[in-house]
Formats: C-alpha cells, structure tokens, sequence
C-alpha cells in the first residue's frame, strides 16, 4: 500500500504564472494544454535559434544562462533542466532566489526519471521503492531530487518519467528508412509513456497540488522494445525490421547503458490522487494515433 502525500494546502487557482526551466518537448506539450487556458508561461532555452519557435507556442522566451530570468509573479514553477557532474544547473545559479521565491508559489515540479530505481531484473517499482541507480545518469537524478527537496517552504511534486515518445519521437520514420532494429535481449522491459499523457499529469497536478507528493509517470503495458518496433511495421504495413541479439548489436555506450537497467513500473498513485485517465494506455494506442495524425498532415487535413 502506498503511503499519501499531504493533502493539498493551496486552494486551486485555474490560472496563473508558470515558469520553465528548461523550455523542451515535454515542456511544449504542457504549454500547448495552459496557453488556451489563459496561463501566462516564460520558458528558458540555451539556444537563440529557438526564441521565435518559443514564442509561437505563446511563451515568452528566456535566453538562459545569458538573461536574467524574471520570477516576478511566478506562481507555478517547472524545472525541466537535467543535471551535470556539477548538481542541477537551476539551483547552482540561483538557489537563493529560488528559496525567496518558495513561499509564494502554489507549485512547484521536478521532472525526474524512473532511472533513479536502477535495475529490478524485470520486476515491478512503485514511488515508495529505495532508490539504487546503476547509471550515472540515475545518481545525478537522485542528487538532484534531494537538493531541490531541501529547499525549505518549496511547495514540490516530483514526477519520474518513463521513456518519452510521441510526435516526432515515434519509430516509424526509421521502420520506413530500413534503419529499424528489433534488439533482442531476453526478459528485457521498458516502461514508456506519452509526452501528451506527461502535460496532462502535470496539469492535473498543478490543478489539485499536493506538495511532497512523489508520481510515476508511465503507461499500462511494460513492453519488450522489440515488440513496439514490430507493431509500428506492421501498423504501417511493412516487413519486420531484422532481430539482433543485444551481444551483437552495434550501439552507442549511451544506448546500450539503457539496456542495463530492467524494470516494470507502476503507476497508480497518479491515477489514484490526481484522477488520470491515460490517453495512450499502452503503446498501441499511443503509435495509432502518432501515425494518423501524420497522415492527416501529410494530407493537409
């Protein structure tokens, strides 16, 4: 039994100021739900090119490091910066601020990874398994976890994403190229989750804050990457990419890393206290609604 969070403490406001550090895919994806809405959204990047494409999605870009980020108003904030060997890039820059900032704001997120759980050999975690990362990659997200935990009077949700597909991140484009593998690697499972189904998570918790509170963020079907691969051939009516045993396979380190790491995740405390309805339950419906809406761009629909 998974032990709850502290009941809410703020009363909930339908708009507000939201803050994001770190302005990216997932982050876009929760702007494209608030925009509409009548939230006001500032969100940093380190690269000029993106300043305009920011500022279509109605956000108002922040050149970060370079600029001083304007937290005047800021009533929700969205750290979606990973971290280096130096701590989390947010908090080595401005943790004063932030901690002067912490009593005025209704909420706070961290966007983590379910990495922080290590390896599992295919068995199942949930928010009240002990963190034992086997990456590097997962040590810095615990670090990091525990410093922005420190912060006294910050109203903080954690959230650990699974693996993130969705537009642009699908596998189809290397299943039409021929580039597509179906590594083999017997009992292995990864969790995923689409980036639709992460925005609307945060949105319902920004909706009912529960400060302290710990999410996984994930779908309902723990499945073999080579299965999702196969799936979107044959959604697309294609031969099956070719098998490669894991030993053989040629991989970069960073790919294989991911591999090392076997694990089911659950996720019912997000649908449990903020009343998740998964769009995309499992990678079926996830990939048929990537592909139908690529059709209908392709279509101009």
């Amino acid at each position: 039994m998974l032990a709850s969070p502290p009941a809410p403490r703020h009363v909930r406001r339908m708009t507000g100021t939201l803050f994001i550090f770190g302005y990216g895919y997932t982050a876009r994806a929760l702007a494209r739900r608030l925009v509409p809405q009548g939230w006001t959204l500032r969100g940093t990047t380190r690269t000029p090119d993106k300043l305009d494409a920011i500022r279509a999605d109605g956000v108002t870009p922040v050149l970060w490091p370079g600029e001083d980020p304007d937290l005047s108003g800021v009533t929700h904030l969205l750290i979606s910066a990973g971290p280096g060997e130096g701590g989390d890039p947010v908090l080595a820059a401005l943790r004063p601020r932030i901690a002067a900032l912490a009593p005025a704001l209704d909420w706070a997120g961290y966007l983590s990874t379910t990495g922080v759980y290590g390896d599992h050999d295919g068995g199942w975690v949930d928010e009240e398994t002990p963190l034992a990362p086997t990456s590097r990659r997962g040590e810095l997200r615990v670090r990091a976890e525990a410093d922005w935990q420190s912060i006294p009077g910050l109203p903080l949700h954690i959230f650990r994403l699974a693996g993130i597909y969705g537009p642009d991140r699908g596998p189809f484009a290397k299943v039409r190229s021929g580039t597509a593998r179906r590594i083999i690697k017997p009992g292995q499972v990864f969790s995923r989750i689409h980036v639709d189904d992460i925005a609307q998570v945060l949105a319902a918790s920004m909706a009912q804050p529960r400060p302290g509170a710990i999410y996984n963020l994930c779908d309902d079907d723990p499945a073999p990457p080579q299965d999702v691969i196969a799936h979107a051939a044959q959604l697309l009516d294609l031969p099956l990419p070719p098998e490669e045993p894991f030993e053989q396979a040629e991989m970069t380190p960073m790919a294989r890393s991911f591999y090392s790491e076997n694990k089911r995740v659950r996720n019912d405390r997000m649908k449990s206290e903020l009343g998740i309805r998964l769009e995309y339950p499992t990678y079926r419906e996830g990939l048929s609604h990537l592909l139908a809406v690529e059709e209908k761009d392709r279509n101009g629909a």
